[in-house]
């Protein structure tokens, strides 16, 4: 700003940048606001055909008990969480999922124990020391062939429930 000094008057320099007056500074804040919520949502629009779901196995999967298993040895399938018993003429499995906080308990000569918290299990899956507050639960298997077996990690059975090979 600079001032006339023949009339008193205050005028301003064609250089300087009209003021904004407050009704177009509030118009133009709705309109970036409009603006900044449309491509927020235009990119979350965006990650909608991603499935947000990992893929996982399959809760089902087949089984081939090595002929070398001896009866009362675990066998554990790569990857999975199960392991596989052999008794005499039957054949049955149980999870590996520790009941007290869900950790992946190590098959041993024994049964299981449980790394994170110290729990043990017999090779039934019956607690014999704690916090572990439940057994092991047994899972479904069934016979599809010679030392050939289907196990369901999805579906639970009764604790003594084998398979006749």
């Amino acid at each position: 700003m600079k001032n006339d000094p023949d009339t008193g008057e205050t005028g301003r320099s064609r250089l300087e940048p009209e003021p904004m007056a407050r009704r177009d500074f509030l118009g133009l804040t709705a309109w970036w606001s409009a603006a900044a919520a449309l491509l927020f949502g235009f990119l979350g629009a965006i990650r909608l055909p991603k499935a947000a779901v990992l893929p996982s196995p399959s809760k089902r999967f087949p089984v081939a008990l090595p002929a070398s298993l001896a009866p009362g040895q675990p066998y554990v399938p790569a990857g999975r969480s199960v392991a596989i018993y052999k008794e005499g003429n039957g054949v049955y499995a149980v999870s590996r999922i520790c009941t007290h906080l869900g950790c992946i308990v190590n098959a041993t000569e024994s049964g299981f124990d449980c790394p994170c918290h110290g729990s043990k299990f017999a090779k039934d899956g019956t607690v014999l020391k704690g916090p572990a507050p439940k057994p092991l639960p047994w899972l479904e298997i069934k016979s599809v062939g010679p030392n050939q077996f289907l196990v369901d990690e999805g579906k639970t059975v009764p604790p003594g429930t084998t398979v006749t090979v």
